[in-house]
């Protein structure tokens, strides 16, 4: 091929060296893109895919009175947009479950888990775009 053999010698390392240089950088690459979708979405897409739902204000079943709001967060940022539409939906799926709850409910963090649970359920079969995540409760009051 080439008369010279330091020359040849010399095109094959360097031939050599960029090989293992580009495997070097696409297992890199491909390492960092799992990495980062591993870790989940970040705090601003979550914000960007949530829903505000405050202020719900009802009479629960003991004759005790609650004051609680909820940050619903969904799947995709159009999902979100959909809920927010259904905002009186979603009041009246909260207040009515509410309205079965008594103060004992509430005593500990089990009731609340259960009702989060309970809407998320019932937003799910309302929904034609997109699924709940996660629920939320930023604020309760009870009397």
């Amino acid at each position: 091929m080439f008369k010279n053999k330091l020359i040849s010698k010399m095109i094959m390392i360097l031939l050599s060296l960029t090989l293992i240089g580009s495997i070097a950088v696409i297992v890199t690459l491909k390492y960092t893109e799992q990495a980062s979708t591993a870790k989940g979405p970040s705090i601003d897409d979550v914000i960007k895919a949530s829903v505000d739902v405050t202020d719900i204000k009802t009479n629960l079943k003991s004759n005790n009175y609650i004051s609680i709001s909820f940050k619903i967060q969904m799947d995709s940022k159009k999902a979100a947009g959909e809920l927010q539409k259904r905002d009186f939906q979603v009041r009246d799926i909260i207040i009515k479950r509410l309205s079965d709850m008594s103060a004992q409910d509430f005593e500990g963090t089990q009731g609340l888990s259960t009702l989060e649970t309970d809407i998320a359920k019932q937003i799910d079969q309302l929904m034609e775009n997109g699924h709940v995540v996660k629920i939320y409760t930023t604020s309760k009051v009870l009397q």
